[in-house]
């Protein structure tokens, strides 16, 4: 299909799309890599009257690491992602998830900001900013604030993000120890059926020292498992532990039946995908 008619705009600053956002009101919609929103605006579930495009904002497009703390601009493409020397140091585990994003063509296109702040439920960043313990810039005409990512999925869709505000850096501290992004999907360059993000820290005693799991397209957001990940740092890392905490992650999420399988299928893949990232986590801590 044809999306319906709208202008363009392109700033060249934050201030000045900030300032578009806010004069142009709620029939304005901010506009990245465009994998998530041109597909709707095609099949008209979304008909926005202007388009802010950020292609040309360069202050959104970085990568650093400093102070033991990874800084990513929103425009940044997965294709940076994957090939940034320092970042593949400090964060091993955005690569393995960014290499199981699409296929090239839509890497080389497709931002970060774009694939964390649409609030697509399929999307691969989301969880992974959630087992990072990440943190999203916001900025709009109040000024600028932070929102954990934990805290910014509200429903399928519907994110912490304010209509007039854009997302403009993810930080998150540099990794250490053992990581892992499993991922269950149809086809190369599907969503995921069910895909999990796991970091395991290995301590001195050979005890987990720190753990942190989340879950991809198995609900109708990301789902961070806090319980699971507490109970592996007292109980351990073992045969009977990583059972119990795919036991526990599997009662934290709520999947549906649709093309991708019945509910029952995606809770039998999504053990499986945990197990699998709980074992290669660990084995490489």
């Amino acid at each position: 299909m044809i999306p319906g008619r709208f202008e363009y705009h392109q700033p060249d600053s934050l201030n000045a799309a900030v300032g578009l956002l806010s004069d142009l009101g709620e029939d304005a919609r901010v506009i990245a890599g465009g994998h998530s929103l041109i597909p709707m605006m095609k099949l008209r579930l979304a008909m926005p009257e202007h388009l802010v495009d950020l292609k040309s904002i360069d202050d959104l497009k970085h990568i650093s690491v400093s102070n033991g703390v990874v800084r990513i601009g929103a425009m940044t493409t997965q294709a940076e992602l994957i090939n940034n020397a320092e970042l593949k140091l400090a964060a091993p585990i955005v690569k393995e998830t960014s290499l199981q994003i699409a296929d090239p063509q839509v890497r080389y296109q497709g931002t970060i900001g774009g694939n964390v702040a649409n609030g697509d439920p399929g999307n691969d960043m989301p969880a992974l900013m959630q087992c990072l313990d990440a943190s999203y810039t916001l900025l709009g005409p109040d000024g600028q604030r932070e929102v954990k990512a934990r805290d910014f999925y509200e429903a399928a869709y519907f994110t912490a993000r304010d209509d007039h505000e854009i997302l403009t850096e993810i930080s998150f501290p540099v990794c250490s120890g053992g990581y892992a992004y499993e991922k269950q999907k149809r086809k190369i360059g599907d969503y995921a059926t069910a895909a999990a993000a796991v970091l395991l820290t290995r301590a001195d005693d050979g005890s987990c020292a720190h753990a942190s799991i989340a879950l991809t397209n198995l609900a109708d957001t990301p789902v961070f498992c806090a319980d699971a990940s507490a109970d592996l740092m007292q109980s351990g890392i073992s045969d009977t532990s990583i059972t119990a905490a795919v036991q526990s992650c599997l009662g934290s999420i709520e999947p549906v039946d649709d093309n991708r399988g019945p509910a029952e299928f995606k809770k039998h893949a999504a053990a499986i995908i945990l197990k699998r990232s709980l074992d290669l986590a660990w084995s490489r801590a």
